[in-house]
């Protein structure tokens, strides 16, 4: 957590004193993703939860540059409500909780009127979490409980952007190296940044 908001206060150093500010709304719908837990070695159970389709996400996300580039962190909290592990089933559902600082450029900025295709790069942690619902006896019997578990995620973006509205192909895969954790996202997401819609009413658009 500490790495990320270093990272952000670097940004911000970094951007001219005219630097436009927004704030607004992510939302997410991932077509696939998958969580694979830590590895236990005492306890000989699949350690993988998958999901296609019904993966829906919302959180807060702030930017701060100018229409050619700038800097934004997003969290959100995701549920896949169709989460399973076909090899071994166990339960349903699974949960994420991305914490990202994206480095933002061309029509992913957030921050431009004109209309345009855009990419970005960044990164952060995620919390991960399988099993949710409809646990099975046998599995609860065992005593084997599904707790959060942290990755650490990279994630590159490519899509189209105009005046404070952003949809984009979302690629984010995570590991943690102590645990043997991973986990794989792959979808859409939707940017709002709020100030930067209300400017599109403007005297001009009405006439």
């Amino acid at each position: 957590m500490k790495q990320i908001f270093l990272v952000f206060a670097l940004a911000c150093s970094t951007i001219a004193l005219n630097a436009q500010f927004g704030y607004g709304l992510t939302f997410s719908n991932d077509v696939y993703n998958r969580y694979a837990n830590p590895e236990q070695e005492d306890i000989d159970v699949y350690e993988g939860n998958g999901s296609l389709l019904l993966n829906l996400g919302l959180g807060p996300k702030i930017w701060i540059g100018a229409p050619k580039f700038s800097f934004s962190l997003e969290t959100q909290a995701k549920i896949g409500l169709l989460g399973l592990a076909l090899k071994d089933f166990k339960g349903m559902g699974n949960h994420a909780i991305p914490i990202i600082g994206r480095f933002n450029f061309g029509g992913l900025t957030a921050l431009d009127k004109e209309g345009k295709f855009g990419w970005s790069i960044g990164g952060g942690i995620q919390l991960n979490k399988t099993e949710l619902y409809y646990t099975t006896n046998e599995y609860s019997d065992r005593g084997i409980d599904r707790n959060y578990f942290r990755t650490y995620v990279g994630q590159v973006a490519y899509g189209f952007g105009l005046s404070g509205f952003a949809i984009q192909g979302v690629l984010r895969v995570g590991y943690n190296p102590d645990t043997k954790a991973n986990s794989f996202n792959f979808g859409l997401q939707y940017d709002l940044n709020i100030p930067k819609l209300k400017q599109i009413s403007s005297p001009e658009s009405e006439l």
